[in-house]
Formats: structure tokens, C-alpha cells, sequence
């Protein structure tokens, strides 16, 4: 039975990123590519634009629709996540308590994910030593990029799927723990489908044991394959012009800092507002499995085919921005994660809290008085560090006679020619896009949260507000 309300503004949105955000994926895809340039010429020509011409800058797939998937990459796909179950399985692991439950009782988690990605990334290191930039994985994914993004959001669309039919067999009072999300339940299927009606849907496998799907997906092959991809477009560029740049190394250890961090830190993600309150639905299977992967190493892919070289005050700057928007992000966060886990941690014994009608304290000194969000800030300023590298972004891909000694030229049988020419500044849609969207997504993400705080603190979110004015940025939002 529904029982919350949902505003109707909020499902035109849920059925529009449903639809449209796995479109963006494909369209970042082939808009920006290696065939005919970043954005494809026709985008600056659209007078001349032809739907057979986009497609052929485009690169569109000679079999059509068919082209975007096959069943051997998804064989592969389906491999990878299997090692990651396996791994989790295997390897020994910190087993923590989750939060308190609505329904009572808390779940129990075990936490491996470090040690599992370090043994896959060990495993990538090993078939490199060996093979050099020709190790099957680099050029498989390379090779197999658009179909690796179908796969991905088949299998988000799935597991979306599955565990929005399976939380109606929730029954009060379980012996599994199982409840519904808070905000996932409002009768609507386009939203309820989107949002995640069961809040941590957890299946048993024999020999694998029992897996949380939500905690999976959070932290293993979606955020991994991040770092897998970043590292194939390395090994491209160093197999297109021999030499590997210094912006494409300089994003590639910023995002596995990124990446290694929050698996070294997994315990934290149990204080974070998608395993508290969120329900995992299409939102967050799509978001972790194909949304995080593909749009968040655009700007690598971008520089395998268009190397940027810095120089020592671009790589200063940029680890000026990077590291300002790491040490407020990271020092946040450990504040918080120790103040819920510890509160007698002698290193947040000089912070000062206010203490609600139900007994929760909420911080109002140290980085969580400064703001109620220091993290989303430190977060989207590392997210400048990922664009910043591809300076002011575009190129044109040249070939066979219209190559002359301008820009980069390939090496191997066939030679192409890389130029910024007249796309210069228009590839920033791309390379840049992760940041505009971050900011949408960090106030969305923003809001929500406050909504969420206010129906859970009722009075006492007035009261705190008034101690903690800003929302992200003193003096600003």
C-alpha cells in the first residue's frame, strides 16, 4: 500500500532521466570519438547535417542497433562481475554492523572491496608486464566501448527491474530485515521504479553466500571499471603516438585516488544517505553501473586521442585544485563517519553538537558547522581537477590525404592526423560536462537531503539551521 506522498513535479523528472540519461551516454559516445573528431564536424555544421553523414562521423555501427551489443562482450561483462562476487566471497573482510533499521535490528555487512579491486588491478599489472599495451583487456575495451556501455545499462535495467517485483513480497515484521525505503513506496510505478522501493535488497547464492545488491553495485565493478577504463585509454594513447601524456596521467591518479580512497573508507558509505535512506531502484543501479564508469572518464578518453601537455604550472595548478578539494572532502567526511561510529574519539572531542527530540546529535562545529555540506563542496571542487587537464578542449580527426605536419600524428599502418582546428573549444561540452552536471547533481543531492533531515527532525532541523546557516558555501549558498 502506498504510503507517502510524491510531488507531482518529481515523476516528469524520474521518467525523464529513465529515458534521456542512458541517451547521454551514447551520445558522449559517438559524438566524441576517434573517427572523425570531438565534437563530430557536423555538430559545428549544422546547415550541411545529414542524418547518413552523422553517422558516418558518428561511427555508427555498419549492422545498425545490432552493432551496440553482442553477446560475447556480455559474456565478458557477466565474467567481471562474477570475479567481483567471487572475490567478495573469498577474500577475508571487516564485517560491520549497519545502522539502525526502522523495523528494528541492524544488518550486517562485509567489507572487502579494497583488497578485491587491488587483486583485479593486480591481475590487469600482471597481463601488461607480460604483453605490453597489447594485453587483450586494453584493447578488448577499447575495441568493445559501445557495446561495454549497453551491457552496463542492461544489466542496471535488470537488477532495477528485479528488485522493484521482488519488494512486494516484503512482509511486516521479517526475519530478514527486509523493509522498504522511506521515499520509494508511493504507488507510482515510473517513480517507485526509478527511486528503489526496497531499501537494501539482499539475495542468498549458494557458495557466494549472502549479497547486498545496493552495497555491491555501490563500490565494486561499476567504480572499478572507472579506473579499468581510464587505464585502457592510457595504453591507447601510448599505442597511438608512443608516449603517454602528462594530463592523462595527472586525471588517471586523481580519479584511482578518488576511487581507492572510498574503497579503503567502505565502512563510511554505511552513514551515507544511499544505504540510510535511499531504496535502490533504476537511480542508483544505472548511476554506480553505467553513469559513473562512462560519463566520469570522458575527459581520459577525450586525451588518448588528443594528448594535453601541461607543463610544471599546469600539473601545480591542477594539484592545487585537486588536493584543496581532497583535504576538505576526505576531513569532512572522517568527521562525520568518526563523530556516528565513535563519538568518544578523542579526535572530535572538541566538537560541539545539539541533540535532537529523538536522540540523534548533529554537529555544529569543525567542517559540519562551517557548512551542513562540506563533503558535496570538496567533492565538486576535485571535480574541476577531472576537466581542468583537457584545457580548452576539441579536435578533428584527418585522414589518408588531408594529413599535413600539424598536430598529432599517429603511428602504425593507418595514420591519422589530429588537430584542434576549428572544434577548439567546443569539445568543453564534453570534457566539461562532468562538472555542470556534478553541480546539478551535488544541489539536487543537496535538496533532497535537506527534505530528508527536515521529515526526520521535524522542529529540531528549524533549530539547527539556525546554528548552521549554509547549506555548501558560507556566504554564497
Amino acid at each position: 500500500m502506498a504510503t507517502n506522498f510524491v510531488d507531482r513535479k518529481e515523476l516528469p523528472g524520474a521518467f525523464a532521466a529513465i529515458c534521456a540519461l542512458p541517451v547521454v551516454c551514447y551520445l558522449a559516445a559517438f559524438l566524441c570519438n576517434d573517427v572523425s573528431g570531438c565534437p563530430v564536424p557536423s555538430i559545428l555544421h549544422p546547415q550541411s547535417l545529414t542524418l547518413a553523414k552523422l553517422k558516418n562521423e558518428a561511427g555508427w555501427p555498419q549492422d545498425g542497433l545490432q552493432g551496440l551489443a553482442s553477446f560475447r562482450v556480455t559474456g565478458y561483462v557477466l565474467a567481471y562481475y562474477l570475479s567481483s562476487l567471487v572475490l567478495q566471497a573469498a577474500l577475508p573482510g571487516l564485517v560491520v554492523q549497519g545502522v539502525q533499521l526502522r523495523s528494528g535490528g541492524r544488518l550486517e555487512y562485509k567489507f572487502n572491496a579494497f583488497s578485491s579491486a587491488v587483486t583485479l588491478v593486480l591481475i590487469a599489472a600482471a597481463g601488461t608486464y607480460l604483453q605490453g599495451p597489447e594485453f587483450a583487456l586494453w584493447t578488448f575495451i577499447w575495441d568493445n566501448y559501445i557495446q561495454l556501455i549497453s551491457v552496463n545499462l542492461g544489466i542496471a535495467f535488470a537488477l532495477a527491474t528485479f528488485v522493484y517485483c521482488r519488494s512486494f513480497s516484503i512482509k511486516p515484521g521479517n526475519k530478514h530485515k527486509r523493509e522498504l525505503a522511506a521515499g520509494g513506496h508511493s504507488g507510482n510505478i515510473i517513480y517507485d521504479f526509478f527511486i528503489g522501493r526496497e531499501l537494501n535488497p539482499r539475495i542468498t547464492v549458494p557458495v557466494l553466500g549472502t549479497i547486498d545488491i545496493k552495497a555491491f553495485c555501490e563500490l565494486r565493478p561499476g567504480i572499478l571499471g572507472w579506473i579499468l577504463l581510464d587505464l585502457a585509454f592510457v595504453v591507447h594513447q601510448y599505442k597511438l603516438y608512443g608516449f603517454v601524456s602528462d594530463s592523462i596521467i595527472l586525471i588517471t591518479l586523481f580519479q584511482s585516488l578518488y576511487v581507492f580512497d572510498a574503497l579503503w573508507m567502505e565502512p563510511a558509505i554505511l552513514s551515507t544517505m544511499d544505504i540510510t535512506t535511499d531504496g535502490f531502484g533504476f537511480m542508483l543501479a544505472f548511476g554506480d553501473l553505467v553513469w559513473l564508469p562512462f560519463i566520469y572518464s570522458l575527459q581520459a578518453r577525450y586525451l588518448a586521442v588528443y594528448p594535453v601537455q601541461l607543463g610544471l604550472v599546469g600539473i601545480a595548478g591542477v594539484l592545487a585544485v585537486q588536493g584543496f578539494g581532497y583535504w576538505i572532502f576526505r576531513s569532512s567526511n572522517n568527521e562525520k563517519n568518526r563523530f556516528r561510529t565513535n563519538p568518544d574519539d578523542p579526535r572530535i572531542a572538541h566538537l560541539h553538537f545539539m541533540k535532537t527530540k529523538s536522540g540523534i546529535k548533529l554537529l555544529t562545529s569543525g567542517w559540519w558547522g562551517f557548512s551542513r555540506h562540506p563533503n558535496y563542496l570538496g567533492d565538486w571542487i576535485m571535480a574541476w581537477s577531472y576537466c581542468l587537464p583537457t584545457a580548452i578542449a576539441g579536435y578533428v580527426v584527418r585522414h589518408g590525404d588531408m594529413i599535413d605536419g600539424q598536430g598529432f600524428v599517429s603511428g602504425g599502418l593507418v595514420k591519422q592526423q589530429v588537430l584542434q582546428g576549428e572544434a577548439r573549444g567546443w569539445g568543453m561540452l564534453i570534457t566539461y560536462f562532468y562538472v555542470f552536471y556534478f553541480t546539478v547533481l551535488l544541489i539536487h543531492r543537496e535538496m533532497r537531503d535537506e527534505e530528508a533531515c527536515k521529515r526526520k527532525y521535524g522542529d529540531d532541523w528549524e533549530e539547527y539551521k539556525k546554528k548552521v546557516r549554509w547549506r555548501l558555501l558560507p556566504g554564497i549558498y
